[in-house]
């Protein structure tokens, strides 16, 4: 059996009984169409099963705009990423505008595979979580009607605003959050440390060290922690040293999941004190709740978009770095005071 012939906007018009140009403007959303032939418009398009091809109409738009941005971020499975997202979708969406999404897992090779397919879709412009330290491939993928805006990390190469949390800021005042509660011996668990944000973080965590005249342990850093599974990995081998840890400063929400597990499987979620940098979900029902160093994720998708959108528009200042201040949640993991046996030296019994 053959296929149906697809129904175009002449089929729409004539079911409508409306000339064409009635039936693009109310396909194109413009809004002073008589509200009587609109519905009849409305109405073939629903009884036809017309769909609106994007394609034609952006070939024939004056400004070539197709009315999408391209979103990539780490991994949109993650509960900050996903956050981000929903921002960015609200605020495209407010405008009409489509926003294709994809997860880039740290890979550099994803992050350009992914950047010139959202080109090749003609995406109106970009914002990008970067996985590497030099973007400046994005000058030859974008043109330069087509803005980008760099995300959570800071881009490289190529000038364009940056949507950036305090990250050093917000270690420096987790670790010293632990010091100020009597520990001294602070184990750090990190994400990849090529990350931008994990050399931010743990900046911020030696930074809080000296501020206290701590010097730092090679044996409690421990960087390279991706995945819940070997953040978990990381905290049991950290307590059958000989000194094993009083607290841990987690830089990131995956580790501090992993690190959540392997001291309930310790039983030490009550003895050893944690904060965690990035809220996740239901960490306050925990017991002992888990403290952070809560991100604002929603205010990060939602000034990139606005940044980006202003630069479709045709704003031709300067590139610009947005802060957005991080926050201290305190819940009780942050605040044990160090336990005695772990502060003598003893390590845990398995």
């Amino acid at each position: 059996m053959g296929r149906t012939a697809r129904p175009t906007m002449n089929d729409v018009a004539r079911a409508a009984g409306v000339s064409l140009k009635t039936v693009s403007r109310v396909v194109n959303g413009e809004v002073t169409v008589n509200p009587v032939l609109a519905a009849q418009v409305q109405q073939a398009i629903e009884a036809l099963h017309y769909r609106h091809d994007i394609g034609a109409s952006t070939l024939r738009r004056s400004d070539r705009r197709t009315e999408t941005i391209a979103l990539l971020l780490e991994d949109v499975g993650n509960p900050f990423s996903a956050a981000l997202h929903r921002s960015v979708e609200d605020e495209a969406r407010a405008r009409g505008v489509q926003v294709l999404t994809g997860s880039l897992d740290e890979d550099p090779q994803r992050e350009r595979e992914l950047v010139r397919a959202f080109t090749m879709r003609r995406a109106d412009g970009m914002i990008i979580a970067p996985v590497t330290d030099d973007q400046s491939f994005l000058s030859t993928e974008m043109h330069d009607d087509n803005p980008v805006v760099f995300v959570d990390r800071p881009g490289h190469g190529i000038p364009a605003d940056a949507v950036l949390a305090t990250n050093v800021l917000g270690a420096t005042e987790a670790t010293r959050h632990l010091v100020a509660h009597g520990h001294r011996r602070i184990a750090y668990l990190g994400d990849y440390i090529r990350i931008s944000t994990a050399r931010q973080r743990h900046q911020g965590y030696l930074a809080a060290l000296a501020e206290a005249g701590l010097e730092p342990e090679p044996g409690l850093v421990t960087h390279d922690l991706h995945t819940a599974a070997l953040a978990e990995s990381a905290v049991m081998a950290l307590f059958h040293r000989p000194q094993p840890p009083t607290a841990l400063f987690t830089s990131q929400n995956l580790v501090t999941i992993g690190t959540v597990r392997a001291l309930r499987r310790l039983q030490l979620h009550r003895t050893v004190a944690l904060v965690g940098f990035d809220d996740f979900p239901l960490a306050d029902l925990l017991e002992p709740a888990v403290t952070v160093v809560a991100q604002d994720p929603a205010t990060m998708g939602r000034t990139a978009a606005r940044a980006l959108f202003r630069r479709i528009d045709g704003d031709p200042s300067p590139p610009q770095e947005h802060w957005i201040p991080t926050t201290m949640i305190r819940r009780g993991s942050g605040e044990l005071p160090p336990s005695p046996s772990l502060a003598a030296g003893r390590p845990t019994r398995l």
